[in-house]
């Protein structure tokens, strides 16, 4: 059955293959990114690089609903030592509450997100570790399925989730307790609801010009539970780190140019004007209000408390409820205002900082774990190596890089919605940082491209089904595309097995570890 604009096939495409398949391949696919992430997840037995404030972090929130001061610092890591020799005293000790409370540069959501691990295993690098492996190996799941809807293909969709599953940043910040792995996560998990609410609305608009008759400015789409999910998930991310907001941006402007997509390819008269009035409004609130409500309740234990940073209990309490609350608010924000100001004036150098145009090319990795002094026995030769290094899968990377530019070029010539989708999804979590870079001289990481990795991988996946070509092409086309994307997901697997051991902290020769150094600068500090 058609509409008055398109075939209902083209607008809602059906997916390919059976619906326990479509869960059954991207389940297995997670299985195996799951075991590599939780495997030997205990080591190395240590507190490795930013765990030493999220992972404590998390256990102040544990105990106190807030972020509290530790006992030493950088240079004196009184706090770390005790944790590994399992004494939890790591607390400052100080004569009043208020002189404990800790500033904070960072939301509370991803160290509430660690803390539920450490309540549930306690307060070991197993602990701490958890939540993220199980956010990276969920969001192996969450990628195979957002690939296969977008491409109508389970094939393809597995293929997505066993790239993500091979990347090595990935995989190591899985393996540790930063907060970078839950804004991925968060992230991903906002776009795909945000990507099965298109189909919803397509479907809804479909049925709707089946039974209507021409003209009017088209249905209301209701409640959208979905693009509202959508909305809480992107509130998470902001909820995780700041930056998470560049992708809420994106994202709610993307939802609404594809309902009005939507509205159009059914042949409604003034599609833009009808998403105006008809979608704007919920959209406001399901990607605008309900975020901001989600991004507020995360620190609902900063409210609820006074020892947190800039609290100003006694004397909001001593006026009056209505004061509390107003003064409350007002407290909430000004130290919002510090935690910017602390953003645009982060300056200081690291040797393995890195500039925004080098992550694509991984010039600069970071090193989690390098610890010095390993006795010979235990590599069995003359100097032996237990190396965590924060990169990306070169392969895969570099591959991902092709992809992209192809898919600036398929979008250009056909406006296809997918590639549309994956290349505002990269720029919403690269480019951003290229005006810090300019603007503040800021220190940033490669690490902060980890949110973009699922968007490389879409894009990988896309230019794959490019190379297949469509389900009606000759056997012989069909054959040659999936040797060559055979052949990708071969190497890629064949560069992540050999850079295995420095992502997980195996113990090996030195020798070995100088072979997986594939770049000098992977080994030199950054200039200053």
């Amino acid at each position: 059955m058609t509409t008055w604009g398109v075939p209902r096939a083209r607008l809602v495409p059906p997916m390919q293959g059976s619906a326990l398949a479509g869960w059954l391949g991207p389940l297995l696919v997670a299985v195996f990114g799951g075991v590599l992430r939780f495997v030997r997840l205990e080591v190395p037995h240590a507190v490795v690089f930013d765990e030493t404030y999220y992972a404590k972090d998390a256990y102040s929130l544990l105990r106190f609903g807030v972020e509290r001061a530790m006992q030493g610092d950088d240079k004196n890591p009184v706090a770390d030592r005790n944790l590994i020799a399992g004494n939890l005293d790591i607390f400052r000790h100080c004569g009043e509450p208020g002189e404990c409370a800790a500033f904070v540069a960072h939301p509370p959501l991803g160290k509430w997100m660690i803390a539920a691990g450490e309540w549930l295993f306690g307060m070991n690098p197993f602990g701490w570790r958890f939540a993220a492996a199980l956010a990276g190996t969920l969001s192996i799941l969450i990628l195979a399925r957002v690939a296969r809807r977008m491409t109508r293909s389970t094939l393809l969709g597995c293929l997505g989730g066993l790239l993500l599953s091979l990347d090595g940043l990935h995989l190591v910040l899985s393996r540790t307790a930063l907060l970078d792995v839950f804004l991925m996560f968060w992230v991903l998990t906002g776009f795909a609801c945000l990507v099965v609410d298109r189909d919803r609305v397509r479907e809804r608009l479909a049925a709707w010009r089946e039974s209507a008759s021409p003209g009017g400015p088209g249905p209301r789409l209701g409640a959208r539970p979905w693009r509202l999910a959508a909305g809480a998930c992107l509130g998470a991310a902001c909820a995780v780190k700041w930056s998470g907001i560049f992708f809420l941006i994106a994202f709610a402007v993307l939802s609404l140019v594809w309902d009005a997509g939507a509205r159009r390819a059914v042949g409604q008269r003034e599609p833009y004007r009808a998403t105006l009035s008809r979608d704007l409004p919920g959209g406001l609130a399901g990607l605008g209000l309900l975020p901001a409500a989600v991004f507020l309740a995360s620190w609902t234990g900063w409210f609820a408390t006074s020892l947190g940073w800039g609290r100003n209990w006694e004397q909001a309490t001593s006026a009056g409820p209505f004061y509390f609350v107003f003064d409350s608010l007002r407290s909430w924000l000004g130290y919002q205002s510090q935690v910017l100001g602390y953003h645009s004036g982060l300056h200081e150098y690291h040797p393995h900082m890195s500039e925004p145009w080098s992550w694509p090319l991984l010039l600069r990795p970071v090193s989690f774990h390098y610890p010095a002094g390993l006795p010979p026995s235990a590599c069995g030769a003359s100097a032996c190596s237990q190396a965590v290094l924060g990169v990306g899968t070169p392969a895969l990377w570099y591959g991902a890089i092709a992809a992209v530019i192809t898919m600036v070029g398929w979008y250009s010539a056909t406006r296809d919605w997918r590639a549309g989708a994956v290349l505002l999804a990269v720029a919403a979590g690269w480019l951003p940082w290229f005006y810090y870079a300019v603007a503040d001289d800021r220190t940033m990481y490669l690490f902060y491209m980890l949110p973009v990795v699922p968007f490389m991988v879409l894009a990988l996946v896309l230019a794959a089904g490019l190379v297949l070509g469509r389900a009606s092409a000759p056997p012989a086309r069909r054959a040659a595309g999936a040797a060559v994307a055979g052949a990708f997901a071969l190497i890629v697997l064949v560069n992540f097995w050999w850079l295995y051991p420095v992502l997980t902290a195996e113990t090996i020769t030195h020798a070995e570890w100088w072979a997986r150094m594939l770049m000098r600068s992977w080994v030199t500090a950054a200039p200053r």
